[in-house]
Formats: structure tokens, C-alpha cells, sequence
């Protein structure tokens, strides 16, 4: 069973995004920490209710978070 739940965070336009590798939730914020509140909601109200088995998900799973950050660096 996993023991992490995969996200992925990226600058959109307007708003910080952040999407699950391994559940089809998907939230945004304003700012940084806005979004880790959005996310934490999200999560919970997507597995409430739900057997965590059945996502091959463990009891209190951690999140981890990859952030995609423009490079400096013009190639």
C-alpha cells in the first residue's frame, strides 16, 4: 500500500495548481500556502467516506509535493 499521495504543483496564470498523481483531485490557490489548505480540504472530502484499501491508499498517508518553478535559465 502506498504510504504517499503524489502531487504535482505548478504556477497557472493566475493561481497555483496543484494535481494528484494518484487520485483525480485537482484544486488551485492564490498562494502557496492558500493551495496546501485547498489541497488538504480537497483530499479529505475526495477519501471521506471511503476505504483507503480500495486506492491502495495506508492509514494517514503523507503528501508529498513536486513544485515546478520557471527556470532562470533561457535555453
Amino acid at each position: 500500500m502506498k504510504k504517499i499521495i503524489q502531487v504535482h504543483i505548478y504556477k497557472g496564470d493566475e493561481y497555483y495548481v496543484a494535481e494528484c498523481s494518484d487520485l483525480p483531485v485537482v484544486t488551485q490557490g492564490k498562494s502557496l500556502d492558500e493551495l496546501v489548505a485547498y489541497l488538504k480540504e480537497a483530499l479529505e472530502l475526495h477519501l471521506e467516506d471511503e476505504n483507503l484499501a480500495d486506492f491502495d491508499i495506508a492509514p494517514h498517508p503523507s503528501i508529498l509535493a513536486n513544485l515546478e518553478i520557471d527556470s532562470p535559465v533561457h535555453v
